[in-house]
């Protein structure tokens, strides 16, 4: 029965803090507010994690505590560090902290989870040609907290719009659950289980639907960097000891699209001049949105592609792939990836010419894209095209160019000619 009620209590429970807590969010000005780089038009409440963290807690404490679920030091490690996290994104989604008091925050959530739990990178798995675990020895807990402070800045980073960040933790947290369920790690996948049907009631407030144009709700930096440790701290222990179900290499297809795309993302910036944590709209989901993909169907396409990574990442597992092999292949598409990326102005166009015909279908049945907004990129000015050409050589086709120049210009053009 607890099988049941536990994940129906995350599931309404997240639903109902949300509904309760967002007049509150509203009057105490914990909101976001839009700006030049949002994709919502008003002040939205940040409470989706907080509701999240607090369902999900209640869900599994109030049985462990009547002895129907396990009551043990790592769970209750687990959710410390959870509220220290949840607790100071709060903060700083009503009045942004500094770097320094966000990632020392971050430091000492990971460094709870090692100390108080033993949750460690201790090894890196079968990495060596021999297939002998590559062990990390006295580097595991600095190598342990900078893989926590990624995967958690990672998630954060992709929350970009309405939808997606929650689709890939709920796709991560699936994936981490089938592993440990089947790999017999019971526990475990119970809590990832309401971990997981947590993000789903704060989707059904997050994603857009017929009836909603945007998003009710927004999780905030409480959420994304409470999911992101949730991640780190059961993508290291389902991988770590002798009685793992997973390897270091399958991990890491778990969190595939939110490593690419922040990693990619750095580099960019690097490489402009600009630092590395500078915000920005050069996120693979902007290639999309400027190529005249709706927001529904960027989050489609980025959960399929995540779902992807999670399946690759469960075969590995069921043929017993060799772990060289595993992670030489991540890093072979993670380079595709940032290929891509780095000459998405090419990649733009042909995805406009992919989308040519679904335009011409527009105009025959009356609707003119060109006369539809695009808040999102308003574009400063308009370049003439013997200009664009020389900047985008010059530049190396980044999407910076593209965000230059004035919306759907390009893809005005193809239309017109065709």
């Amino acid at each position: 029965m607890i099988a049941f009620i536990g994940p129906f209590v995350a599931f309404v429970g997240t639903c109902l803090l949300i509904m309760l807590l967002r007049p509150f969010a509203i009057a105490s000005g914990l909101v976001d507010r839009p700006n030049a780089r949002s994709s919502h038009q008003k002040p939205t409440p940040l409470v989706g994690g907080l509701s999240i963290y607090l369902a999900v807690a209640v869900a599994y404490t109030i049985p462990a505590t009547m002895g129907l679920l396990p009551l043990n030091r790592e769970y209750g490690v687990f959710f410390i560090a959870g509220l220290l996290l949840v607790s100071v994104g709060v903060v700083d989604d009503r009045r942004p902290l500094s770097s320094l008091t966000r990632f020392g925050a971050q430091i000492l959530a990971t460094l709870l989870m090692v100390l108080g739990a033993n949750v460690v990178l201790s090894d890196l798995g079968g990495m060596t040609f021999s297939g002998e675990s590559l062990k990390l020895g006295m580097l595991s807990i600095p190598f342990t907290v900078f893989a926590t402070l990624g995967v958690i800045n990672a998630l954060n980073m992709s929350d970009g719009l309405d939808g997606l960040s929650g689709s890939m933790a709920l796709i991560s947290l699936t994936g981490l659950f089938i592993a440990a369920l089947y790999g017999g790690h019971s526990t475990d996948a119970y809590l990832l289980l309401l971990l997981a049907v947590g993000v789903a009631g704060f989707l059904m407030f997050n994603l857009r639907f017929p009836w909603r144009k945007s998003a009710a709700v927004f999780m905030g930096d409480a959420g994304s960097t409470f999911l992101g440790f949730a991640l780190t701290w059961f993508a290291i222990s389902l991988s770590q000891g002798s009685d793992r179900v997973i390897t270091p290499a399958a991990a890491l297809w778990f969190l595939m699209l939110p490593l690419f795309d922040t990693v990619s993302m750095i580099i960019r910036r690097i490489r402009a001049g600009k630092s590395p944590f500078e915000a920005d709209k050069e996120h693979i989901h902007h290639v999309f949105l400027m190529a005249g993909f709706s927001v529904n169907e960027t989050i489609i396409i980025m959960a399929a592609a995540a779902m992807i990574g999670v399946g690759i990442g469960l075969l590995s597992l069921d043929i017993r792939a060799p772990e060289l092999t595993v992670a030489a292949l991540f890093l072979v598409a993670g380079l595709l990836y940032m290929w891509m990326v780095l000459r998405s102005w090419k990649i733009m166009q042909f995805i406009q010419r992919s989308m040519c015909r679904r335009r011409v279908e527009d105009r025959r049945s009356g609707i003119d894209r060109r006369q539809v907004s695009q808040p999102d990129y308003p574009g400063p000015e308009r370049r003439a095209l013997a200009e664009r050409r020389t900047a985008e050589r010059r530049s190396g086709d980044t999407i910076s160019d593209l965000a230059k120049d004035e919306p759907g210009l390009r893809l005005r053009q193809q239309v017109d000619r065709g």
